[in-house]
């Protein structure tokens, strides 16, 4: 019994290390996030637990041998290093405060109590004045081409409209797993929501996911009237494939090459929030991971085998896409994320505010890991404050015209 104790120590304190300091670079790029990300954002479910398994133990069978002694130790460094993960996460609500003052926004609720009974109750995502229409078809195809609709219960007319995009590498993922927090703190504001699925690769090759989401911003402004929203108002965002996807969407508005059948209709969005998104696809940032992304068999997988280099990477690259007229940008990454390095999204943001007319802001959060933002926490619950406070800027036109940074904190 005393060495079950001892083995479960030693991987929570492995893991609470993890979460610190994820173990670099492939092929434990996949295992340090998982670990870290879970570890990082539920630190207090498991700060409780590790205490309690502590104090179970030494109740039972007290403090006899090597081994109890041994076990106690790395409970006590497991607990340490959870604690520092939960002040780190409560460090976001300031990093998300100083991105939104660098572009002259600010956040109504800065320096609010944090909401411990959300980070308590991390999934669920109920709130009795949102109503979830599921499963609408946005366009002919299947389950591939439906949306799920969040909007608040009494569809209040003139409502903006929000567009989520699910990340999973661009070959899985779902509507129904991301971005759930930011859809229902939104819908509660008044937004009319839509998370959507779009074809996958390998049987989707680039750029049928992109044209897919062009047809669901088209279906957001033709379905409004049934929800009483704003056709003038649409922003995009997502998280990590769904992220580069946002980005995407956001500076390709209105390219008639990537609308075929439907060159004419608007697709332009008014602000982007990408979170911890895949920007560089053709290696022009020169970082490592980017690069052996790049040559990896998932970039086959996405263009398709005899994608000519550089022509139509580039052609899928945000980083190549940057221009004038992009609108509003919050861009949000951790700078523990295993899977996309936090450098490739420093250089996107300094990229495109060396030419942007719009403010781009850009909050990196220190300790984040990838995919922070899938369920509730201590963490998460911050950063979609922040992001509500952008968005709600853009929509009111109050963010500052001369907030174009050309530079931020650690770029």
């Amino acid at each position: 019994m005393t060495k079950s104790f001892l083995v479960r120590q030693v991987f929570n304190a492995a893991a609470a290390v993890n979460a610190l300091r994820p173990v670099p670079g492939m092929p434990t790029s996949v295992p340090a996030f998982l670990s870290g990300w879970l570890t990082s954002e539920l630190a207090p479910q498991l700060l409780a637990a590790t205490i309690v398994d502590a104090g179970v133990h030494t109740a039972r069978y007290g403090v006899r041998s090597r081994t109890d002694r041994i076990g106690l130790a790395l409970a006590a460094a497991a607990s340490a290093g959870l604690t520092a993960n939960i002040v780190a996460g409560r460090r976001a609500g300031a990093e998300m405060a100083a991105a939104l003052a660098e572009i002259g926004v600010t956040d109504p609720a800065s320096g609010a109590p944090l909401d411990w009974r959300s980070a308590a109750r991390p999934f669920d995502f109920r709130r009795p004045e949102v109503r979830r229409v599921r499963n609408l078809a946005y366009a002919p195809g299947g389950t591939r081409f439906h949306a799920d609709v969040y909007h608040h219960r009494d569809t209040p007319a003139g409502a903006p409209m929000l567009l989520q995009i699910h990340g999973g590498g661009w070959v899985i993922g779902n509507k129904d797993q991301q971005g759930l927090p930011l859809m229902v703190e939104m819908a509660s504001r008044g937004w009319v929501c839509a998370a959507v699925n779009y074809p996958l690769s390998p049987k989707a090759v680039w750029p049928e996911h992109l044209i897919a989401l062009k047809r669901a911003v088209r279906w957001m402004r033709e379905e409004r009237p049934r929800f009483g929203a704003d056709p003038d108002f649409l922003a995009v965002t997502g998280g990590s494939a769904g992220g580069h996807l946002a980005a995407m969407v956001a500076l390709t508005a209105n390219d008639p090459a990537l609308q075929p059948g439907f060159e004419e209709v608007d697709t332009s969005v008014q602000a982007c929030v990408p979170f911890y998104g895949a920007y560089d696809f053709a290696g022009e940032s020169g970082i490592k991971a980017v690069r052996q992304r790049v040559e990896s068999a998932l970039s086959e997988m996405i263009l398709g085998k005899d994608a000519p280099f550089p022509e139509a990477y580039l052609a899928a690259s945000p980083l190549a896409k940057v221009h004038a007229e992009a609108p509003p940008f919050l861009v949000i990454h951790g700078t523990n994320d295993s899977l996309i390095p936090v450098a490739e999204a420093r250089d996107f943001v300094r990229r495109l505010r060396a030419v942007a007319g719009n403010p781009v802001g850009y909050a990196e959060l220190r300790g984040a890991q990838h995919a922070f933002d899938i369920f509730h926490s201590i963490r998460t619950d911050q950063v979609i404050r922040g992001v509500a406070a952008f968005l709600g800027s853009v929509r009111a036109g109050a963010l500052a015209e001369d907030a174009v940074p050309v530079s931020g904190r650690a770029m």
